[in-house]
């Protein structure tokens, strides 16, 4: 499981915004992680997806990884940020745009408005 870690902590570390899912940001395969890609697909927020379907390893290690027994998890400049539940929390407080903002990461605040608005 080293291995793994190292992998995970790597990928984590190497990109601004990561997020573990089931499928891909193109294709989820479950709503959870469709939720949160679909939000960070409408802000235009550029991040690594890693599909936890496609290695048992990664799937298990993500989980021990962040201590956090769920998938999807996002990652924001190598922090662990949460699941589902709390980045909809975040988003429609705009918590979620505020962290972008203290981190450098590009997103469109408009489509975060939209959001808030259409779940208002």
């Amino acid at each position: 499981m080293t291995d793994v870690k190292t992998q995970i902590d790597e990928t984590v570390k190497a990109n601004d915004v990561v997020l573990y899912m089931k499928g891909t940001k193109e294709m989820p395969q479950c709503g959870f992680s469709s939720r949160v890609a679909g939000v960070l697909n409408y802000m235009g927020v550029e991040y690594a997806d890693v599909n936890v379907l496609a290695d048992e390893e990664v799937r298990q290690g993500i989980k021990d990884y962040s201590d956090w027994p769920t998938v999807p998890q996002l990652y924001v400049k190598g922090e662990f940020v949460g699941g589902c539940d709390i980045i909809t929390e975040m988003t429609l407080s705009g918590e979620l745009d505020t962290l972008f903002d203290e981190n450098g990461v590009e997103f469109n605040k408009e489509a975060a408005d939209k959001i808030r608005e259409a779940n208002a």
